[in-house]
């Protein structure tokens, strides 16, 4: 990750990483660069020992305004338009397709936990990447849209797989078969977002607060939670148990667990090293 990027900007320091969604397109809409660039940034913070938590924002009015479907039309129209439209343009389509939920497959597979904070629109490509994050904080004047099916687009990038297990059933479909607008108040009854700010300033300001909180945890311990409430989502309650009993057998003992049960002892707040 050499740090220069057309369509987003990393932010370092003291265990957390913000990744900035920046365009080029208007609204931070998604283009290719973003497509190709979103996959390499989580790999590389993934990878980065440094890095404990990730905090994804957008730059400017709003969070995104989804696909850059002008952006797109050289990659996307020569797919979707001419007589000779037949199977090998429809198994580029499916690559193309691929490659742009990678994007959103290197959010959720990401060890480390991953925050979105929303203000202004979040549309379309942008649910979809904010469903793969852990979780979700916005302000008070965001505002949410599954847009694809007013662009006659089945959303394809992760949105209508994870949102039942935010949101519930019910309320995806009604997002996928109307394309409507979800405000606040609404995104946060429905359970889409943790918590709703009254500014995109208090927004950013309390999201970094709890990254903050979680990056002076224990980042080993962090990761295995989230590896163990992953595998337990379509598990039951029996092979959960069994798998994080494995997973303390053989991760329980750290440099942290000691310097948690010292810094108790010595009445101090405790130096996690990860180790």
């Amino acid at each position: 990750m050499d740090g220069t990027y057309k369509s987003l900007r990393i932010e370092k320091g003291e265990g957390i990483a913000e990744v900035v969604l920046t365009g080029p397109g208007k609204g931070n809409a998604m283009g290719p660069d973003f497509w190709r660039e979103m996959p390499e940034v989580l790999r590389a913070l993934d990878a980065d020992d440094a890095v404990r938590v990730v905090l994804v924002r957008g730059e400017g009015s709003h969070f995104t305004y989804g696909l850059d479907l002008m952006g797109m039309m050289e990659s996307l129209g020569p797919l979707l338009t001419g007589e000779s439209n037949l199977a090998l343009e429809r198994s580029r389509l499916l690559k193309l397709i691929g490659e742009m939920q990678q994007a959103t497959e290197g959010v959720a597979r990401c060890k480390k936990p991953v925050i979105a904070a929303v203000h202004g629109w979040c549309i379309g490509g942008g649910m979809d990447l904010i469903a793969a994050c852990d979780f979700r904080y916005c302000s008070q004047e965001a505002k949410f849209s599954l847009r694809e099916v007013k662009v006659g687009i089945v959303a394809d990038l992760g949105a209508l797989q994870r949102l039942p297990r935010i949101i519930g059933e019910g309320n995806t479909r009604e997002l996928a078969y109307t394309g409507g607008d979800v405000d606040a108040a609404r995104a946060l009854r429905m359970g889409l977002v943790n918590e709703v700010f009254p500014s995109p300033e208090a927004l950013l300001t309390e999201a970094r607060a709890t990254a903050r909180r979680i990056a002076d945890n224990p980042p080993l311990v962090i990761q295995g939670a989230k590896q163990v409430m992953e595998y337990c989502a379509d598990k039951s309650i029996a092979d959960g148990l069994r798998y994080v009993a494995v997973w303390n057998s053989a991760f329980l003992q750290s440099l942290d667990l000691t310097e948690a049960f010292s810094a108790f002892a010595e009445r101090r707040p405790p130096r996690f090293q990860g180790r």
